[in-house]
């Protein structure tokens, strides 16, 4: 292909993509896309933070008494760390098998 050609060309589909796309815009009558407004508040009963695995590493909710906790998880999910206003011992670090290794008030 020649230069002449090349300009030619490009100078073609310069003024057919403007052509269409202001045809599209006056017969299609598309209404602009807006983005929705943020919101300040979000409502849960739970919320989980999970690893690239899917295995849950966090949590933040309520338990079936409406407790409301923090549980952290070890990445072998050996230990555990409770964090609750509701209970004696606010402050818990447990083994997995459920047994308080350190809790404080």
């Amino acid at each position: 292909m020649r230069r002449n050609e090349l300009a030619a060309v490009l100078a073609m589909a310069l003024v057919g993509g403007f052509l269409g796309g202001l045809f599209a815009e006056r017969f299609l009558n598309v209404e602009p896309a807006q983005a929705q407004q943020r919101m300040k508040v979000v409502n849960s009963e739970e919320f989980l933070l999970v690893d690239k695995f899917g295995r849950t590493r966090a949590g933040l909710g309520l338990d079936p008494n409406g407790e409301v906790g923090l549980v952290l998880l070890g990445k072998d999910g050996n230990r555990t760390l409770h964090l609750t206003p509701d209970e004696p011992q606010a402050l818990k670090v447990k083994d997995k098998a459920g047994k308080v290794l350190w809790a404080a008030p």
